[in-house]
């Protein structure tokens, strides 16, 4: 039968491992931090953001018909001089309603974008947090199983005269079995 096996460095292995379950525990929040900020973006384009225009919208053609009947009053009565002032505020509100119209297409068209854009994105977050939750869990629990077997090993009597594990100490990184 062969000599005792040197095992020289299971610290490594237990340094590994804790390093590895920091990482699971720090990577997982925030992987679900992305999918709940693409809820959130989407929440604020569907509903903040459209409320917002919508209500901004009303609010200038309100104001655009209070300016065209000034307009449509001031073409009526005898004084032609101000009919140019007249036209100004309508035009202005006229420019106010189309850019509030414009700002609603434009988040019609980010909501669309946002779901073509972030999909793809979202799918390869819960794919990996599928592979930290399964596989990665496992590797933990591996790496468990080995680290008992060798410190069980280690256990082990070794034989007299030769030196013991335990004094040998961490070596070059590597269990040698």
């Amino acid at each position: 039968m062969a000599a005792a096996a040197q095992i020289t460095s299971v610290e490594s292995l237990e340094a590994f491992r804790a390093s590895l379950i920091v990482y699971l525990s720090q990577v997982r929040p925030l992987l679900d931090e992305v999918g709940n900020e693409v809820s959130r973006t989407r929440l604020w384009l569907q509903n903040d953001q459209r409320q917002f225009w919508d209500h901004e919208r009303r609010l200038r053609e309100r104001r655009m018909e209070e300016a065209k009947q000034e307009l449509f009053n001031a073409r009526l009565s005898q004084f032609h001089e101000s009919i140019a002032l007249y036209q100004m505020n309508f035009q202005r509100a006229q420019r106010a309603v189309q850019e509030a119209e414009a700002r609603l297409a434009q988040l019609k068209k980010w909501d669309r974008e946002l779901d073509h854009r972030a999909a793809p994105l979202l799918k390869q977050t819960e794919q990996l947090q599928g592979f930290l939750a399964s596989d990665m869990v496992r590797a933990v629990t591996y790496l468990d199983q080995a680290l008992k077997a060798l410190d069980a090993y280690r256990q082990v009597s070794a034989p007299p005269g030769s030196r013991s594990v335990a004094a040998a100490g961490p070596a070059d990184g590597e269990a040698k079995a």
